[in-house]
């Protein structure tokens, strides 16, 4: 079956019809959202084959629990919370795993990170820059890397955070903070291995 998008239907309308039994339908909210769920994957797995995965997995989660979906917050929000969640949980099993440590990407990557960060970077080199501080990003833990995600990468208000992390304002708030206390440390710790 073919599903026709109604211009201007919200996504309450469409999570009606689907538990109503026109299950079909549900590839309209897969089709509204999937762009921003697939970019929060890979802006937290760092990895697209990865995120492709997380993005399907979480719709599908989404689809099998869309009956315990309240509408207490947007279906937008709610979906967050699951691909969020469910990258966060790859990425704890994936720091239990062997990984480059900071002082690995630090020896290898040091010169490179200097120069992306002081702005001496050779333009034609910006695929690597965008590598590099895609592993500084995943040099911090992975649920502060999932706020800073949510917050500088989606743009989402801490409101729309709170929700989607299950958590206060004020919580959202404390951990964007460490968040950003801790990649500043990374940052700060890469320029001082360069200037010794």
């Amino acid at each position: 079956m073919t599903v026709i998008p109604i211009p201007n239907e919200d996504d309450a309308a469409i999570i009606r019809r689907v538990l109503s039994g026109r299950t079909d339908d549900f590839a309209e909210l897969v089709r509204r959202h999937q762009g921003k769920i697939l970019r929060l994957c890979g802006s937290l797995l760092r990895n697209s084959g990865e995120a492709e995965d997380a993005a399907q997995e979480s719709f599908i989660k989404a689809y099998q629990s869309l009956s315990r979906f309240q509408g207490t917050s947007s279906f937008y929000t709610w979906l967050y919370r699951i691909a969020s969640n469910h990258c966060l949980t790859l990425l704890r099993s994936k720091s239990r795993k062997a990984s480059e440590s900071w002082d690995e990407l630090l020896e290898k990557e040091g010169e490179k990170a200097q120069g992306l960060f002081l702005g001496g970077a050779d333009h034609s080199d910006e695929l690597a820059g965008k590598e590099l501080a895609g592993k500084l990003l995943e040099s911090v833990r992975p649920e502060y890397r999932v706020v800073l995600s949510l917050r500088e990468i989606e743009g989402l208000s801490y409101e729309e955070i709170a929700q989607a992390l299950s958590c206060s304002i004020d919580s959202v708030k404390a951990r964007l903070r460490r968040a950003r206390e801790e990649l500043a440390e990374k940052h700060a710790t890469l320029f001082k291995e360069k200037s010794v």
